[in-house]
């Protein structure tokens, strides 16, 4: 365009070099340049010009003429490898995500096998051998080997696994180690890569990316929107990294299936979590997410599990998850169903290696009486209830703490301290679409419990602001109380997400561990 993009098309208002302007408009367009260049080079003819020119001229008033009428159709999308591929109006059946027990021992030895003259780092080597023994003892799964196992079991599927970020190959956290290194050779091997005599080396790609959120994640989100079959990761360096990416997240991947009618199943990995690093290191700034969801907080939607299209309708899903376990079948569950939607991971950081945060093999399977098997089978828990073997009515209990993320292990361990049998704490693991069904199991089950939700981050961040109205919805429908009966555990509100000072994180910490499980009623709202 000569005269570029502004608010204003008329620039002789504005205090512009009038003769600049002339200039600009009495030099000749990029079109006219190049049909002169070609009369010149005697390669096509006037005529044939003017008749490129009718046709496209003709193409282009005869689809602004359609346009007058057109109705967008939400499967208008669904064509290549979109084929068979679900819209919102469409019930999409939920389906397991467990695995075959010989399937996981197969593939778990796979990746946890090198070459027998690769010479690893020796610390590499110890971390691969205690892999090998976690899926030998089917215990003490951690969650680098959960992920190895969703990334694993779905590529023997056939569906090719794509994770790129800074760092992803070795792991920010040196966690994953999904490419080592020869120390004598420098030779690399992918243990992915060798699940299968004969594996397709395209089906995992594993690609550490530049100091480029915007791009690298926009480039991942086009090839999601091209191959739905492929599950394509983006994992930030720490969480709050993806502020360098704001556009995307903003302008793109909340509402590009609002806008265009265009899915994508991008799952994003924020490292989140307060640790004690500052606050430049220790928040993905959740609640920014959560505020551009767009499910409705005062309706509860249709929650039986054969019509819910509670997913489908809602413009991506967000989760804050504490077992390997249920990370293994949030990632299945990307690809095992008929429709596609952004995933936002908010990924641990100290519950890598955190000894209560495991999970046996068995809860990866999908046989029935394992401790993953529900009444629909084996997959993604939305909610983990009170690990304490609670009856459905429990009278008894007169606190349940509700939360979300790695402060679940520190308020369970400040329980057991505290010998407190009468409080119940659950794990809301997926925070949107919100499960207002469990959610309502949960309070049931609890007639007497005052209500608390307990976070790490301040007041005006975290989950609060978006888990309060629609908690309240929950509430009321059978009738336990208002507003002001929902309390609340926490930071106070803070213009900076966390303190600089390790002592003074340590102190908030413990204050709001112990104040959730205080022995003395709450009060509101905190």
């Amino acid at each position: 365009m000569k005269l570029m993009s502004r608010p204003s098309p008329n620039l002789r208002c504005t205090r512009v070099d009038f003769c600049l302007l002339q200039v600009i408009r009495n030099h000749p367009s990029a079109l006219e340049i190049y049909q002169r260049k070609l009369l010149e080079s005697g390669k096509i003819s006037k005529e044939d010009i003017d008749r490129l020119n009718k046709k496209v001229s003709t193409i282009l008033n005869e689809e602004f003429q359609n346009s007058k009428d057109y109705v967008p159709n939400k499967r208008d999308w669904l064509s290549a490898y979109w084929t068979g591929f679900k819209s919102p109006e469409q019930i999409s059946r939920i389906r397991n995500t467990g695995v075959k027990p010989e399937i996981l021992k197969r593939v778990g030895e796979a990746m946890t096998t090198l070459p027998e003259n690769f010479k690893p780092h020796r610390a590499v080597k110890k971390i691969f051998d205690l892999r090998r023994q976690m899926i030998e003892t089917g215990e003490g799964i951690d969650w680098a080997v959960g992920e190895a196992l969703a990334f694993a079991t779905l590529i023997i599927e056939g569906n090719h696994v794509r994770l790129s970020g800074q760092d992803v190959e070795r792991g920010t956290f040196s966690h994953r180690h999904s490419v080592i290194h020869d120390q004598e050779t420098g030779e690399q091997y992918c243990p992915l890569d060798h699940l299968v005599m004969n594996q397709d080396a395209e089906l995992f790609t594993v690609s550490n990316s530049s100091l480029s959120e915007f791009a690298v994640l926009g480039f991942e989100l086009g090839y999601s929107m091209e191959n739905p079959n492929s599950l394509v990761l983006w994992e930030a360096q720490f969480g709050d990294f993806s502020n360098g990416a704001q556009v995307i997240f903003d302008q793109f991947l909340s509402s590009g299936e609002s806008k265009w009618l265009r899915q994508t199943g991008l799952v994003v990995c924020l490292p989140h979590g307060y640790d004690g690093q500052g606050p430049e290191h220790s928040s993905a700034r959740l609640e920014r997410f959560l505020q551009m969801s767009d499910d409705n907080p005062y309706v509860i939607p249709e929650m039986d599990p054969t019509l819910r299209k509670q997913i489908q309708q809602c413009n991506w899903q967000v989760v804050n998850v504490t077992t390997p376990a249920n990370y293994f079948h949030v990632l299945r569950r990307q690809i095992h169903r008929d429709f596609r939607k952004p995933l936002i991971v908010m990924s641990p950081k100290n519950l890598l290696r955190h000894k209560d945060c495991k999970s046996n093999l068995s809860e990866f399977d999908d046989l029935a009486g394992h401790p993953g098997f529900d009444k629909q089978g084996t997959r993604f828990k939305r909610l983990i209830k009170d690990q304490n073997n609670h009856k459905d009515l429990e009278e008894g209990i007169n606190r349940l703490v509700l939360c979300s993320g790695k402060v679940y292990y520190e308020l369970d361990e400040e329980r057991r301290k505290s010998e407190r049998t009468d409080v119940a704490i659950c794990r809301v693991e997926q925070l949107c679409p919100f499960p207002y069904d469990l959610i309502q199991r949960e309070l049931k089950r609890y007639p007497n419990a005052e209500i608390v939700w307990c976070q790490e981050e301040p007041m005006n961040m975290g989950a609060y602001s978006y888990i309060n109205p629609r908690l309240l919805t929950a509430m009321k429908v059978l009738g336990r109380g208002g507003i002001e009966d929902i309390k609340y555990v926490g930071r106070a509100p803070s213009a900076a997400t966390a303190t600089g000072f390790y002592s003074v994180h340590v102190q908030e910490q413990t204050e709001l561990v112990q104040k959730a499980l205080q022995r003395d009623p709450l009060n509101y709202p905190f």
